[in-house]
């Protein structure tokens, strides 16, 4: 019987082809992790939790033996028993959605999960997204939902963090996916909402109206310039930007009527020059239903479409800050303050639930338009 060999070593993950299985030699290659030392006839891994769990996924129902150095310890799998035929490369992340991937959380489960998610309303992004991380722990830990530990989700999110370098939001994101299904499907206690990720605070990265000009100027394609028109103009969302369509346009009143976060509906502000343009590309372009169609009929803009746009203005502008579409809405925010408008009603345009969100843009406002001085400003004239 032939055995296959895994060493666990310094950081590493060793597999010594030495025989010649030219089926695992060919999907060991194809794996973008696993470097091949053709002197040594051997596979040099990185050794991290998802390689660990993709190389032994990859070995399908191969007898094969680990020898851990760190523990010392030396186990033997599938001897006596086989695992289900089917083997996968090392996924890049817990994220991949492969065909030939097993599946571990069952069609009953996503359905109960379907149903209670429509029941609540959901939209169908946070449906997909919450059904999406589900499928992605049970994927990763090779458990169904029925066995997944409230230690199996803490290893999820370190695992998140460390090897994903994912944010604290997406990381939340993936808890409240979580807690929805074991608490609200399942019924059981086994998520911890007491520790969730402490959320990174970071300063909205806020244009200049110079920059803002610069941006406009750079589009020559009218779909693009109006997408960047109307983010700032209104201070959209780029997913609300994209979903637009003619019956929430109020030229007439300037405003224009976004269905927002948690199917939150807002009116918001459209400049002169905004509606203008508006209006006259689509008179041109003969829209009636999407502002932004998609490439697809009947479709809109996609959301990554929409940021590549932004991206390419921003280039073609020469704005080296890291700004991205979403800081067209800071800097709707941010000019709105500077400009004397009152907080309270800058949150009630931008869609935010606390008033906590929209004091941040005080942080990045210009002092002098918010008329406050730094104490230095007076050394010098003899006020005590």
């Amino acid at each position: 019987m032939d055995v296959v060999y895994l060493l666990y070593t310094g950081g590493a993950i060793l597999l010594p082809m030495t025989g010649y299985d030219k089926e695992l030699f060919r999907a060991v290659a194809a794996c973008r992790h696993a470097r091949f030392d053709a002197t040594s006839r051997t596979f040099h891994i990185e050794d991290t939790e998802t390689n660990r769990l993709g190389i032994e996924k990859l070995l399908g129902n191969r007898t094969y033996a680990i020898a851990d150095e760190a523990s010392g310890s030396l186990s033997v799998r599938n001897f006596f028993s086989r695992e289900p035929e089917g083997c996968v490369a090392i996924p890049a992340s817990p994220n991949d959605e492969r065909a030939d991937t097993p599946e571990y959380f069952p069609p009953e489960w996503k359905e109960k999960m379907e149903t209670e998610l429509r029941a609540r309303k959901y939209s169908p992004r946070t449906r997909a997204t919450y059904l999406h991380y589900n499928r992605s722990l049970c994927r990763l830990l090779r458990k169904p939902p029925e066995d997944i530990t409230g230690d199996d989700i803490q290893r999820y999110l370190a695992f998140q963090e460390k090897d994903l370098k994912l944010s604290a939001s997406s990381m939340n994101l993936a808890l409240s996916s979580f807690g929805f299904f074991y608490g609200s499907v399942m019924k059981c206690d086994v998520v911890n909402e007491r520790r969730r990720p402490k959320q990174d605070k970071k300063v909205p990265v806020v244009l200049s109206r110079t920059e803002v000009r610069k941006m406009l100027a750079a589009k020559t394609n009218a779909k693009h310039k109006l997408l960047l028109m109307l983010v700032y103009s209104a201070g959209l969302r780029v997913s609300e930007a994209v979903a637009l369509k003619k019956e929430h346009m109020d030229a007439a009143r300037r405003l224009v009527r976004i269905s927002g976060k948690g199917r939150k509906e807002r009116y918001a502000p459209l400049s002169d020059d905004a509606c203008l343009f508006l209006e006259n590309y689509c008179a041109i372009h003969g829209i009636e239903t999407w502002i932004f169609p998609g490439a697809k009929a009947g479709t809109h803009l996609s959301v990554r479409s929409a940021q590549h746009i932004c991206e390419a203005a921003l280039r073609t502008a020469g704005i080296d800050k890291g700004a991205s579409i979403h800081s067209l809405r800071h800097t709707f925010a941010t000019h709105l303050l500077e400009n004397g408008t009152d907080i309270r009603y800058i949150q009630e345009l931008l869609g935010h639930n606390s008033i906590r969100t929209t004091e941040r843009y005080t942080h990045v406002a210009r002092r002098g338009a918010l008329k406050v001085r730094s104490p230095m400003d007076s050394l010098d004239t003899g006020e005590d």
